[in-house]
Protein backbone atom coordinates (compact mmCIF):
# COMPACT_ATOMS: atom_id res chain seq x y z
CA UNK A 1 0.00 0.00 0.00
CA UNK A 2 1.23 3.29 -0.69
CA UNK A 3 -0.75 6.24 0.24
CA UNK A 4 0.50 10.45 0.42
CA UNK A 5 0.14 12.75 3.15
CA UNK A 6 0.69 16.53 3.07
CA UNK A 7 2.89 15.77 -0.34
CA UNK A 8 4.56 13.21 1.31
CA UNK A 9 4.74 9.47 0.42
CA UNK A 10 4.04 6.86 2.89
CA UNK A 11 4.99 3.01 2.38
CA UNK A 12 3.38 1.27 5.44
CA UNK A 13 3.92 -2.78 5.73
CA UNK A 14 3.14 -5.42 8.16
CA UNK A 15 6.38 -8.73 8.02
CA UNK A 16 5.30 -11.84 9.29
CA UNK A 17 7.72 -13.44 11.79
CA UNK A 18 6.85 -16.51 13.39
CA UNK A 19 2.96 -15.64 15.07
CA UNK A 20 2.74 -12.57 14.84
CA UNK A 21 3.74 -9.62 12.75
CA UNK A 22 6.03 -6.57 12.78
CA UNK A 23 4.80 -3.17 11.50
CA UNK A 24 7.51 -1.03 9.61
CA UNK A 25 6.70 2.20 7.19
CA UNK A 26 8.71 3.75 5.34
CA UNK A 27 8.11 7.96 4.05
CA UNK A 28 9.60 9.96 1.26
CA UNK A 29 9.29 13.28 1.54
CA UNK A 30 8.30 15.72 -1.30
CA UNK A 31 12.01 16.78 -1.32
CA UNK A 32 13.28 13.47 -2.17
CA UNK A 33 14.47 12.36 1.55
CA UNK A 34 13.34 8.97 2.23
CA UNK A 35 13.17 7.78 5.72
CA UNK A 36 12.58 4.22 7.34
CA UNK A 37 11.65 3.72 10.92
CA UNK A 38 11.81 0.39 11.12
CA UNK A 39 10.33 -1.92 13.32
CA UNK A 40 8.06 -0.21 15.16
CA UNK A 41 5.85 -2.61 17.03
CA UNK A 42 4.51 -6.94 17.17
CA UNK A 43 0.88 -7.13 16.18
CA UNK A 44 -1.02 -10.49 16.27
CA UNK A 45 -2.26 -9.94 12.94
CA UNK A 46 -1.19 -8.08 9.41
CA UNK A 47 -4.05 -5.53 9.49
CA UNK A 48 -3.43 -4.17 13.33
CA UNK A 49 0.05 -3.91 11.90
CA UNK A 50 -0.52 -2.30 8.79
CA UNK A 51 -2.59 0.04 10.53
CA UNK A 52 -0.37 0.90 13.30
CA UNK A 53 2.46 1.70 11.02
CA UNK A 54 -0.08 3.99 8.78
CA UNK A 55 -0.59 6.03 12.07
CA UNK A 56 3.03 6.06 12.43
CA UNK A 57 4.30 7.64 9.32
CA UNK A 58 1.28 10.49 9.31
CA UNK A 59 2.78 11.22 12.46
CA UNK A 60 5.76 11.00 11.23
CA UNK A 61 5.18 13.43 8.02
CA UNK A 62 3.40 16.04 10.72
CA UNK A 63 6.28 16.16 13.24
CA UNK A 64 4.06 14.27 15.94
CA UNK A 65 5.33 11.97 18.46
CA UNK A 66 4.95 8.30 16.89
CA UNK A 67 2.73 6.28 18.61
CA UNK A 68 3.69 3.49 21.49
CA UNK A 69 3.25 0.13 20.33
CA UNK A 70 1.21 -1.91 22.52
CA UNK A 71 3.91 -4.91 22.54
CA UNK A 72 7.93 -4.72 21.81
CA UNK A 73 9.90 -7.63 21.67
CA UNK A 74 12.74 -7.49 23.44
CA UNK A 75 15.21 -10.31 21.74
CA UNK A 76 18.29 -8.84 19.21
CA UNK A 77 16.30 -10.89 16.26
CA UNK A 78 13.49 -8.38 16.54
CA UNK A 79 15.82 -5.13 16.16
CA UNK A 80 17.85 -6.57 13.15
CA UNK A 81 14.59 -7.50 10.97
Amino acid sequence: MLFYHHGAAVHPSAVRIGNAFVARVIVRRKEGEVNSLGNLGIFASRAAAVQFAIRSGMAFVDDRPLPAAPFQRSDPYAQEH
